[in-house]
């Protein structure tokens, strides 16, 4: 037998325990499954140091830790699990949870972020955290006067070049083509900035370490040469994969698979489904920025759950 709820929250990252925060303080007694990484993105990283309200930095499981506890307190419950299949042809919306529970809801938060794409290593997952990141606005810090390298030629990649190159003493650039994809203008910032070097028609082999942390990568060249690059940390910047196929069918998305949402808001092209985190933000992807538009997707359930 389904179980029918006012407000459904899929995702259990910042935006997700927001919403639930918010949705549990207006009595909307909501659900939130956390999916297969409880906590999101942040749960990757060690120390954070851009959340407001953290002086000397607070660990990424803390920081997720804590917003769940809060969002229980507050009479959200949290369960874990991730959707299988769902139903937003009409409402209330048929939501299946691990194959087998079936949830009818009156509203929808969709917050299932974004993942961020990856070489397919296995020293990358090795060392993520410890020397791989994904994020340089969250981890650049900690190599402050250190030798990095930024994986990727589009624009994401020179932007996080520019950003490290105001951290690190050194900053490599592993280009597999002879060129940028990135607009005009990042290209000149990037090849204009004194410590930031492009190696071009390069790819990365292997992520090298000391079973502790980052020590270099080794590079394959397109004429098959292979060289070492000794190095404190690699960024990936290769792009972010929107989780939202399961919901595609239905609400609207862009190229990129990112959920369109209108204007200001958190609303969908359905009505009562409502969108929140990296899954409709393919510009800033910030923890901050999730977490508010968590609260603007609560705050908009329970103005549509008002007007029913």
């Amino acid at each position: 037998m389904a179980t029918k709820v006012d407000c459904l929250i899929i995702g259990g990252g910042p935006a997700g325990y927001t919403a639930a925060i918010y949705a549990a303080r207006a009595n909307m007694a909501p659900i939130l499954f956390e999916g297969i990484q409880p906590g999101g993105q942040l749960t990757t990283t060690t120390e954070i140091e851009n959340f407001p309200g953290f002086p000397q930095g607070i660990d990424g499981n803390q920081l997720m830790a804590s917003m769940r506890e809060q969002a229980v307190r507050l009479g959200a419950e949290v369960k874990t699990g991730s959707v299988t299949a769902a139903d937003l042809s009409g409402r209330p919306f048929r939501i299946t949870i691990d194959g087998t529970e079936e949830y009818l809801a009156n509203t929808l938060i969709i917050a299932t972020g974004a993942s961020a794409k990856y070489l397919g290593l296995p020293s990358e997952d090795k060392y993520r955290g410890a020397g791989v990141s994904a994020c340089a606005t969250c981890d650049g810090f900690f190599y402050r006067k250190k030798t990095v390298a930024v994986v990727g030629g589009g624009d994401t990649a020179c932007e996080e070049a520019t950003y490290l190159a105001g951290l690190c003493s050194k900053v490599y650039m592993i280009v597999r083509r002879d060129v940028l994809r990135a607009s005009e203008a990042m290209q000149k910032r990037v090849l204009g900035t004194p410590n930031i070097e492009v190696l071009w028609n390069s790819t990365t082999d292997e992520i090298l370490g000391d079973g502790f942390g980052v020590t270099g990568v080794r590079l394959k060249r397109k004429d098959g040469s292979m060289s070492e690059l000794p190095l404190d940390g690699v960024f990936l910047a290769i792009g972010h994969h929107p989780n939202s196929e399961i919901f595609s069918p239905w609400v609207k998305v862009d190229a990129q698979g990112y959920i369109i949402t209108e204007g200001k808001s958190s609303r969908t092209n359905v009505e009562g489904v409502f969108a929140a985190g990296d899954v409709q933000d393919p510009v800033y992807r910030q923890a901050v920025n999730a977490a508010a538009s968590g609260c603007r997707a609560a705050l908009d359930a329970e103005k549509f759950l008002k007007s029913l």
